[in-house]
């Protein structure tokens, strides 16, 4: 019969101190409980939801009986926890109206049954709807655990629902869920910060949080010795760090934060006291770093996070078999190399081998656009950083794979040979290596930005190379080579691209290489593009402006005069 079977059995058939309990029933609800009993005993072909079996429920719960109204209760929490699907109004009224009565017992189970039915995504917001969260804010506040652990169980299903969250973080349900979330009770606090980590995905409502004080109950929570505790919080701290004003709040009130996530990022399997298994800590090792990663977004974090020893965690994280860990290892780590004073930490902490690794194939292209991106972070100061990016096999990593990556990696890879470039010391061995092999038939990427970084490292290579033989073997080749690159940016009429192509061609003739100086002279196509560009009429007033375009024709005019073909009277003021 079931538990619920036997408390209407017991309904209609035990005595009370004034007489026989079944007088004192109408005849109505003595009909209901005994139409009940018997839908109760077929419950595997009874639909309770709508109906007979309903109505049966419904005079039962409006009943001024405590123990019907207990019976119904308890019959909707139990039917609820193993049918579970969209309902209607007549079925979601009657458990709402049991959410307000004084029992602790119906309260209990009404919100147990509400909280069962709002696992489906249309009851969510029916729900809501129909005013259930002032009942369930009451509840939270309610002394026993057993009913705040129901109702903020239940606040927790109808806020993964979008269009709930912003009704429940003006509902005055923050707060309580805040408080909550210290409870003794594990179970309640689960439930609590469950619920909040599911308020952190708009900005409006993460700052109601705010105003909530949600942020130092999550901080405190990060020693929680429960894994999904853990995970909650440390996510919901990560969602919140995502907005500049609240990195601010929490550089001036939590001053703890940053060793409290590196912690959770060292603790190894086992390590900590498990109440659950249902999360692993890899998860929250995750979180930990991805949050890491936005707090990061500042430079004061930046620091902070090297300062308090969270390079080795990040840099195991980094080199984990379990590619979620590397990927928030890896965005965190290009996060905190944007800071200069972290280039030489990071690379002597011995990161540059694991993300030169993660170049290859097999690995997602998120991952290697956030692993060359912290490369040419890491070489963009210093040029023994460049000699060291270089030597970990970084560009001969790019040469082999650039041409059969996705274009965001190739913007990346090519942006990365470009800082390289920059480096005096370095030029001869990356013409020597084969950089001319990737970087000229890149040129005609069908992405911009490729062309655009692909052509800067050229321009970077030209510039004081001091051997300038690499520039005459590649001159028609691969793709039409070095000229064929700058008659297709000089012909372009993108003004950045004939800058870059003008800048490099003057680079090549101040090279005073004869042989070069020669087969440029001899480029009719070139020099009648650096000819028409030089004769541009440009205002004085104009030079600097948004283009560049008076800076493009000094370059173009100053061309010409290493040609011998200079011209005087251009410029008209």
């Amino acid at each position: 019969m079931g538990f619920c079977g036997a408390f209407l059995a017991s309904c209609c058939g035990s005595r009370s101190k004034d007489g026989l309990y079944e007088n004192a029933l109408a005849d109505s609800e003595r009909e209901a409980v005994a139409d009940l009993l018997g839908y109760l005993e077929d419950r595997a072909n009874t639909d309770f939801y709508s109906g007979p079996p309903l109505q049966a429920l419904s005079i039962l719960v409006y009943s001024e009986n405590i123990d019907l109204q207990r019976s119904a209760s308890l019959t909707f929490a139990e039917i609820t926890e193993g049918n579970v699907r969209e309902v209607g109004r007549e079925t979601l009224e009657p458990i709402l109206f049991l959410l307000s009565n004084p029992d602790i017992e119906v309260q209990r189970a009404a919100s147990a049954a509400l909280g069962n039915l709002a696992v489906n995504p249309e009851n969510k917001v029916a729900i809501v709807q129909l005013g259930g969260l002032n009942p369930l804010i009451k509840q939270m506040n309610s002394l026993n655990v057993e009913v705040q652990c129901n109702a903020v169980g239940c606040i927790t299903n109808l806020a993964t629902h979008e269009d709930n969250k912003a009704r429940i973080a003006r509902s005055g349900a923050l707060q309580p869920l805040t408080k909550l979330a210290k409870s003794k009770d594990m179970r309640v606090q689960r439930n609590a910060t469950g619920a909040l980590l599911n308020m952190t995905h708009s900005d409006d409502n993460r700052q109601q949080l705010v105003k909530a004080g949600a942020i130092p109950v999550l901080v405190q929570l990060l020693s929680s010795p429960d894994v999904d505790v853990q995970y909650y919080c440390t996510t919901a701290l990560s969602n919140i760090a995502v907005d500049s004003a609240n990195r601010a709040k929490l550089v001036q009130t939590e001053p703890h934060l940053v060793k409290a996530l590196i912690s959770l990022m060292r603790q190894r399997e086992g390590s900590s006291p498990r109440t659950r298994d249902s999360l692993p800590p890899p998860k929250v090792k995750q979180q930990a770093a991805l949050a890491l990663r936005n707090l990061a977004s500042d430079e004061v974090y930046q620091l902070e996070i090297v300062r308090n020893q969270g390079l080795p965690p990040l840099l195991e994280l980094l080199t984990s078999e379990y590619p979620p860990l590397k990927n928030s290892a890896v965005a965190c780590i290009r996060n905190i190399s944007i800071h200069p004073a972290n280039e030489s930490p990071i690379i002597d902490a011995g990161f540059l081998p694991p993300l030169v690794d993660l170049l290859g194939p097999n690995i997602s292209e998120e991952i290697q656009c956030h692993a060359i991106s912290t490369l040419r972070n890491l070489a963009a100061s210093s040029d023994r950083n460049k000699q060291l990016v270089l030597d970990a096999g970084a560009v001969q990593k790019c040469i082999e794979r650039v041409l059969n990556v996705p274009l965001s990696v190739q913007s990346e890879m090519t942006a990365a040979i470009a800082v390289l470039a920059l480096s005096d010391e370095l030029k001869t061995h990356l013409l020597n290596i084969g950089v001319f092999d990737v970087l000229i038939p890149l040129t005609e990427s069908e992405s911009i930005e490729v062309q655009g970084n692909s052509a800067a490292a050229l321009g970077n290579l030209s510039s004081k190379v001091g051997d300038y033989r690499k520039f005459l073997e590649n001159w028609k080749e691969p793709n039409g080579g070095i000229h064929g690159y700058l008659e297709r940016f000089l012909n372009s009429g993108d003004p950045t691209f004939q800058h870059i192509a003008v800048w490099t061609l003057l680079q090549l003739l101040e090279s005073e290489d004869t042989k070069l100086t020669e087969r440029i002279a001899k480029s009719d196509d070139l020099v009648s593009m650096i000819s028409q560009i030089a004769e541009r009429t440009i205002e004085s007033d104009d030079e600097d402006n948004e283009d560049g375009e008076g800076e493009v024709v000094g370059l173009a005019r100053k061309c010409l005069e290493l040609l011998g073909k200079g011209q005087k009277g251009l410029l008209e003021g």
